[in-house]
């Protein structure tokens, strides 16, 4: 399944609303949250996603009303210092 990875501004947020996002991210049904990385100082969090396509996630992100700055499909990523192909 392509992973793509997000990234977001957290607007004031609290480590317990930070925590009450991820959980909300992690519950997903129609998309897979793989990974939530989190900043609190600089108010950016990225997640890490499998889904079937991008707009099944943008779509996804918007039914949830998850505002995001990015979104990037990853098409490579290291293995033993090598690239391979990320289906």
């Amino acid at each position: 399944m392509p992973l793509y990875i997000s990234q977001h501004t957290l607007a004031c947020l609290t480590r317990q609303g930070a925590e009450e996002l991820t959980r909300r991210l992690q519950g997903a049904k129609t998309v897979k949250t793989r990974r939530v990385l989190v900043n609190m100082q600089e108010g950016k969090m990225l997640v890490e996603f499998e889904a079937l396509s991008r707009e099944e996630l943008e779509q996804w992100l918007a039914s949830e009303k998850i505002h995001f700055d990015w979104l990037l499909r990853i098409e490579f990523e290291s293995a033993d210092g090598a690239l391979r192909a990320v289906s």
